[in-house]
């Protein structure tokens, strides 16, 4: 039997993975629940976890896997509190005042900007010319866009070389997020961030490459990582 809270995260867990192919942060976990600490997601996860529920990947952050569903879950529709994981988004651009809401079943179109180094940084690119749809679902609040994922540096997180990342745009990231990384307001990568002190570390998702460590006035966080799309 499951409690109410862990039911909601289940299923928001396995909604989310089914979208995009990757688990969603604590933060991301604890604002869907209307938590008011990442504590709560932790004692949540563990119950789940030993129920069987779900399962955690070794050697991954954020990794998670769905074992199994309640044997009722198709038959009953979401708890009152769970349809505030349908997203608030904005279609189409950047600009909040007047924006169209999104419902969750709605493709939002997001500006493509172009390739985003998961290896060696390369220059930043702002491409407004080209654009892609995207399901609403995948996002939340906020602004987003999406990059090309040009190298393999970010493969064992599951991030492949021609993937389609989604980005939603912000300044700040806990340690351990994926984001799109600004090195000296010039050269732009996607990488886990991590804190070395008062250093900044880039890191990879790939033992053959290294990680990168700068002073904090070297790197600004442009976004981070909500969604992926890949072709086959």
């Amino acid at each position: 039997m499951l409690t109410r809270k862990q039911y909601e995260l289940l299923i928001f867990i396995d909604q989310r993975l089914r979208a995009t192919g990757i688990s969603p942060s604590f933060d991301e976990m604890k604002d869907a629940l209307d938590l008011k600490s990442k504590s709560g997601i932790h004692r949540l996860i563990t119950g789940l976890e030993e129920r069987g529920f779900i399962r955690r990947l070794a050697h991954r952050a954020r990794a998670l896997e769905v074992m199994r569903l309640p044997e009722n879950a198709a038959d009953q529709p979401l708890p009152q509190s769970s349809k505030a994981f349908s997203p608030t988004v904005i279609k189409g651009g950047f600009t909040l005042t007047g924006a169209p809401v999104a419902g969750p079943s709605d493709a939002v179109t997001l500006p493509l900007y172009g390739k985003i180094a998961a290896g060696t940084p390369i220059e930043a690119l702002r491409d407004h010319s080209n654009s892609v749809d995207i399901p609403a679902a995948m996002l939340g609040s906020g602004n987003h866009y999406a990059l090309t994922v040009e190298g393999d540096s970010m493969i064992d997180a599951g991030i492949h070389d021609g993937d389609t990342v989604v980005i939603r745009s912000c300044d700040s990231a806990d340690a351990g997020t994926i984001v799109v990384a600004l090195v000296d307001d010039e050269e732009v990568t996607l990488k886990r961030l991590r804190r070395k002190g008062a250093s900044i570390a880039l890191e990879p998702a790939n033992t053959k490459y290294e990680t990168r460590i700068f002073p904090p006035d070297r790197v600004k966080v442009q976004g981070r990582l909500v969604g992926l799309l890949r072709s086959y």
